[in-house]
């Protein structure tokens, strides 16, 4: 039995226009899923889209600003218009516009912030529990970070959304676990990804985190991808509420 295998599932990645999003929805759909791409620009989406079709796989996208309460209700209006059921959510979708520290930070920035961390993830998360429950169940995965357990210096409001993610994580296991959903969290490490730019590619800034770091380097997207997959797997059935770290062993 390969409880690995996909094929005939749903899944719905966030954030999938680059980055984690696009390495997590590549390997679903290597492993047989049918794709649901979104993220806020058409044109990155639909690359990712072409690039599964290439490689076998099957794919559409659409267009989605998860911090917008009107454009989640409008995804999910297409979803269910098209397909009679979800069967996995990815909420990679996230944003950390501001850097530096908490002291200077206004109001728009954290409005911004917490609409698509949290406000974003939280009812992403809802909308597709309603579904999955209707249809047997399925598998979210939240995508939190490091920094919800070890706030990073200058990235307090995003650390802060990030913990936020780790208890909704939890808060939402616990509840949908009757309901055969299970809820899970992957805490990516330092990732090589357009939003960490200002960290992998300032010297002075990635000179003092890469010794905090066992492994000594960033990690690459697609090294996120393999611990998706495992909790929106049958490899992982008995799996809700876990918080998995992709570290480099920087929390141990």
């Amino acid at each position: 039995m390969d409880c690995f295998n996909l094929k005939g599932k749903i899944a719905l990645v966030t954030g999938a226009s680059r980055g984690i999003g696009e390495a997590i929805a590549k390997l679903l759909a290597a492993y047989g899923a049918h794709l649901i791409l979104a993220s806020r620009k058409l044109e990155g989406l639909l690359r990712v889209e072409e690039e599964i079709r290439q490689a076998g796989g099957t794919a559409e996208s659409i267009v989605c600003q998860v911090g917008e309460m009107e454009q989640i209700r409008g995804l999910f209006t297409k979803i269910e218009s098209c397909h009679d059921r979800l069967d996995i959510l990815v909420n990679d979708a996230a944003t950390n516009p501001f850097f530096g520290d908490v002291l200077s930070a206004d109001e728009k920035v954290w409005d911004k912030t917490c609409d698509v961390n949290l406000k974003g993830c939280f009812f992403m998360s809802q909308y597709a529990a309603r579904f999955m429950k209707k249809t047997g169940g399925g598998a979210i995965v939240n995508v939190a970070s490091v920094n919800g357990v070890r706030p990073a210096p200058l990235q307090g409001i995003y650390s802060i959304t990030k913990a936020g993610i780790i208890a909704m994580t939890q808060s939402f296991a616990k509840e949908l676990a009757p309901c055969r959903i299970r809820v899970n969290a992957l805490l990516p490490g330092l990732t090589d990804t357009k939003m960490t730019a200002v960290l992998t590619q300032t010297p002075e800034i990635l000179k003092m985190v890469l010794p905090t770091i066992p492994m000594g380097r960033i990690a690459m997207p697609e090294e996120m991808a393999g611990a998706v997959l495992y909790l929106v797997s049958d490899a992982a059935s008995y799996t809700t509420g876990i918080c998995l770290t992709v570290d480099g062993g920087m929390l141990a």
